[in-house]
């Protein structure tokens, strides 16, 4: 590690070397990098009022490689530098660093959250000091499974996984709009891993985290890197700052995917842990010591997520078991073992749809559930992945049993921009019916009525959506509806399509590419009657 001209070191200590600060003079800062490629370990960080504002690795290679900062939106502030070179196994190698007025290489971004690609409808995560694009797991703007939804004092709070390395945060007041926080919480320390989990309020201050007329503690369970260490971080501030608790790890059993709930009938909490292809169960009076439950959930898989819902028109309610894959399970818990009452069964049909969470939201006993759009393609983009639309989950006795329905969240409706409506017609097998339109970001709802023998289609901005009189179908997946299709609600964004069949009795989540702005009808096999048609064009969740 050289130290350039015209800058000087003033403190060198293991595996970091800090600047003297100066005053931002130039637009740009550039240099040679090289070495391993740890965010925020082999790294070149530039430090702003205690705040790394920008920064880069050596990418995995020793050969050096030209790298610009631009900043712009600091000239005259005063900064300080630091070569970062922390993994102990690779080391970083930076040399050349010079403030100029052009950069070495193309700097040139544009505004966040209106890349060409970023969804407007769905979150996605943001970069914060470094500028790559196609960021792959573990780095700035990925995102995957969806941890620890919870709504405390107004505000739903968000956290999704960054491949082990940390928590994504993000806050909204609406379920639509989302402000995205710095990163709750990283690992430990290198490769130790931070998994995917679940959060709570301890209203009650059962574990003592919190203070005594302070906030009450949120606290976060995770899993580390070995699969069998669950570890748990808390904060004090509305979960604006979060400490490993100092007892970590406060379970050391081989399972992982902690998903941890109170169960307020019997005072206790109550915590789902996934290993060997099932799930365990265990209990806590105080969230930091839990004892085993003699019960396991066989053909089980990843991620739980696990919830009591009324059942809709009646004064019952059941608990609804959901695995990662998106398979769940009605029955009934007792405080101590889930019973099924019905097979396992696909919540949501699309080839995109992961690693689910939902908000135990207001007003109770609202759940809302988002998963993971796992398998996405963004080209050439600062963010990588992205998440479902809110949907509202309702549980309805059918005349096939009990089934859990999805439908979008009601708050989507203050998106809403422009709406055009045309009047029953009968579309006439093999004539196609063009609708032009020319925004990207639609709203389709739609009644219709598909004979036995006859299939309607969409073709929406390059993408299919295809409906029989009991199917829908997008890409190449396909899920049945319980009674004959009659009612369609299609979500159409930048890169996704979410379709809704009859109130929820069906969805498909998928993620796409984009094609030309453009709606067409086609029924094929028999004429197929439009009852009612409407297109809402939608504003952008981001400011």
């Amino acid at each position: 590690m050289e130290a350039p001209e015209p800058l000087t070191w003033t403190t060198s200590a293991r595996g970091r070397r800090v600047s003297a600060p100066f005053v931002i003079s130039q637009p740009y800062l550039n240099f040679l990098i090289g070495g391993g490629d740890y965010e925020y370990k082999t790294c070149l960080n530039v430090v702003v009022k205690g705040e790394i504002v920008r920064t880069e690795t050596g990418r995995g290679t020793e050969r050096p490689h030209p790298a610009s900062f631009d900043l712009t939106d600091k000239l005259g502030q005063e900064a300080h530098l630091e070569i970062v070179s922390e993994a102990g196994h690779s080391d970083v190698h930076v040399t050349d660093i010079v403030p100029s007025s052009t950069p070495a290489v193309d700097t040139m971004r544009p505004p966040l959250y209106r890349e060409a690609l970023r969804p407007q409808l769905h979150f996605t995560a943001r970069q914060w000091a470094m500028h790559r694009l196609n960021p792959v797991e573990r780095e700035e703007g990925w995102l995957n499974d969806l941890n620890g939804l919870v709504f405390h004092e107004g505000e739903y709070h968000l956290f999704a996984q960054r491949w082990n390395k940390c928590w994504i945060h993000a806050v909204s007041n609406d379920l639509v709009h989302w402000t995205e926080l710095q990163p709750a919480f990283f690992e430990e320390s290198l490769d130790t891993g931070v998994q995917s989990g679940s959060c709570v309020v301890d209203v009650g201050n059962t574990s003592g985290l919190g203070e005594p007329g302070g906030e009450p503690a949120m606290v976060a369970f995770w899993s580390r890197n070995d699969n069998r260490s669950q570890c748990v971080s808390y904060s004090l501030d509305r979960g604006r700052t979060w400490t490993h608790y100092a007892g970590n790890p406060i379970i050391d059993l081989p399972e992982r995917d902690p998903m941890v709930f109170r169960d307020h009938r019997r005072s206790q909490w109550v915590m789902v842990l996934y290993g060997d292809d099932r799930y365990q169960l265990l209990r806590s009076d105080d969230l930091l010591h839990w004892e085993l439950l003699d019960s396991s959930i066989a053909d089980s898989f990843e991620c739980p997520d696990f919830f009591e819902l009324p059942v809709a028109g009646t004064d019952e309610s059941r608990w609804v078991l959901v695995r990662g894959d998106g398979r769940y399970s009605v029955g009934s818990f007792d405080g101590q073992a889930f019973v099924e009452e019905t097979p396992q069964l696909q919540v949501d049909g699309g080839p995109h749809f992961y690693a689910t969470q939902s908000w135990a939201a207001d007003p109770a006993p609202r759940r809302v559930q988002v998963a993971w759009m796992r398998g996405g393609r963004y080209p050439n983009m600062p963010f990588n992945q992205q998440v479902s639309i809110p949907c509202d989950l309702t549980l309805h006795r059918t005349a096939d049993g009990l089934r859990l329905f999805r439908t979008p969240v009601t708050e989507l409706a203050s998106l809403e921009r422009d709406r055009n409506t045309w009047p029953a017609r009968v579309l006439p097998a093999d004539s196609p019916w063009r609708i032009g339109t020319a925004w990207p970001l639609l709203r389709i709802t739609c009644d219709v009525a598909v004979p036995a023998d006859g299939e309607l289609a969409f073709d929406i901005c390059g993408t299919r959506v295809s409906v029989t009189s009991g199917s829908v179908a997008v890409l190449d997946s396909e899920q049945p509806t319980i009674t004959a299709l009659t009612k369609l609600d299609i979500l159409v964004d930048m890169t996704s399509v979410e379709v809704f069949a009859n109130d929820g009795e069906a969805s498909l989540t998928a993620c796409v590419q984009p094609g030309h702005h453009e709606l067409t009808l086609t029924a094929t096999g028999a004429d197929c009657t439009i009852e009612r048609l409407e297109v809402a064009e939608l504003d952008s969740i981001w400011p």
